[in-house]
């Protein structure tokens, strides 16, 4: 006896639920969607890669900075220069390192630069009007009618040269001070006026008041390795070197070479090459590895070598290969400190030829830094391949929006057929079961 309907059993409509179509909805997401998410969480895991890729690179191109011609601060690994001082009577410095001259430098300081300075005689308030007239400064005329302290000093430093201030010396007492905007003899105040014989600059109108002359316009006077210099100034440069009057008295400061650090920075840039190696040499040879185009990767120690191997210096004639970088043959580099030593101490010219060059004939240091650094600019091989990356991972992102998007279409299609078939079930078993009835009614009565 049936059972349902075409053999399928009553109530089959509710089989044809939500459930079934998400496990249908599952099993096809994973032909279709999920291979592109699986490439995209690829192209991640690539660009973590590039990245530590890139850092090897930049930290490679730090390591050369010292050796380029062009450095930063224009002072070169091979151009250093140190210097010890006795004396605090002077301090020094110096803008440009390269152009210090090698040897002792004697300063003997007799007298320092300063400015000119008068104070007024004192008085108990700032805003007290004045009324003495005209007062004049180096022929500069102040009218001091209706005028407070405070404003005649507003209007003195509006002057070009001159300052002044008024200054509280005591509970209720204070002071109109004036100087000189600069220090030295030819910056030097002449006070005159009916006003300045009143305030106390002046004891007649003209003469100068020695007693609130408080500091008098004088010259640095100093001596450097015998020749005697008289400035305005406490500051003078000589053959590059920055000299500061601090005090009077003697010091000194001896220049030399230094050396001391070349063969540390030589070896920074061994170690850092080595490293940038060994990384791109895993990735280029690993099957597993994340990266994509190995010989784009593999292409960054080519273009590296290729400096590496070249001919330098004016004529052509200098190599790595003679100042002590070898290479091994699994491709290494290292540095024979004997050998590098010795040219340090005997033939810095020819490392300077060798890594610096000149302007028109440029060195390996100079020539591997624009490499290095001309990797990352627009066309360069790190920002070719980040670009190929980024544009990889933009067009896989679509494709998956698209994949899903045609997925879930499809099972909303599905799921409105299903709704339709489960209707027609349910009526066909409905109408199943009325005739049910009647033949088991009929199979009764017999």
């Amino acid at each position: 006896m049936a059972t349902g309907v075409l053999g399928l059993g009553t109530g089959q409509a509710s089989t044809l639920n939500s459930e079934l179509i998400d496990k249908l909805k599952a099993a096809e997401r994973k032909s279709t969607v999920e291979p592109i998410e699986t490439r995209i969480t690829s192209i991640t895991t690539e660009k973590e890669t590039f990245a530590n890729i890139e850092s090897k690179v930049k930290e490679l191109l730090e390591a050369i900075k010292p050796f380029d011609l062009f450095v930063s601060g224009g002072v070169t690994a091979l151009e250093q220069k140190s210097a010890t001082t006795s004396g605090d009577s002077v301090s020094f410095d110096a803008a440009d390192i390269k152009a210090l001259s090698k040897g002792t430098t004697n300063v003997d300081v007799t007298q320092l630069a300063q400015k000119d300075v008068y104070q007024s005689n004192s008085f108990s308030a700032k805003n007290t009007q004045i009324n003495q007239g005209s007062l004049v400064i180096n022929g500069e005329t102040f009218d001091t009618t209706n005028k407070t302290y405070e404003q005649l000093a507003t209007e003195i430093t509006s002057k070009s040269g001159m300052n002044a201030s008024v200054e509280q010396v005591g509970s209720n007492s204070y002071r109109l001070v004036i100087k000189s905007e600069n220090s030295g003899v030819d910056n030097k105040l002449n006070i005159s006026g009916a006003a300045s014989q009143s305030l106390g600059f002046t004891t007649d109108g003209s003469t100068i008041n020695a007693t609130n002359h408080i500091l008098e316009a004088k010259n640095m006077i100093a001596k450097v390795d015998g020749v005697e210099y008289n400035v305005t100034t406490n500051s003078i440069t000589v053959d590059g070197l920055k000299l500061t009057a601090n005090k009077i008295g003697a010091s000194s400061i001896n220049i030399v070479e230094d050396n001391t650090q070349i063969q540390t920075q030589m070896q920074n840039f061994v170690t850092k090459y080595n490293d940038l190696v060994a990384m791109i040499d895993t990735e280029s040879f690993n099957a597993d590895s994340s990266i994509q185009d190995k010989s784009s990767i593999r292409n960054i120690v080519s273009q590296i070598k290729d400096k590496m191997f070249g001919s330098y210096g004016t004529s052509q004639d200098k190599s790595v290969f003679n100042y002590g970088l070898e290479f091994d043959k699994s491709g290494s580099l290292s540095l024979n400190s004997t050998k590098f030593s010795a040219a340090v101490q005997n033939d810095l010219s020819g490392l300077k030829d060798l890594f610096l060059g000149v302007a028109e004939n440029k060195g390996l240091g100079t020539t591997l830094k624009e490499t290095l650094d001309n990797m990352s600019f627009s066309g360069g091989i790190l920002n070719l391949y980040s670009s190929a990356m980024s544009k990889r991972e933009t067009d896989l992102t679509a494709e998956k929006t698209k994949a899903q998007d045609a997925l879930d279409k499809k099972y909303e299609q599905l799921a409105l057929q299903f709704s339709a078939y489960g209707t027609l079930i349910t009526q066909m078993e409905s109408s199943f079961s009325g005739l049910k009835m009647m033949i088991d009614q009929s199979n009764s009565s017999n």
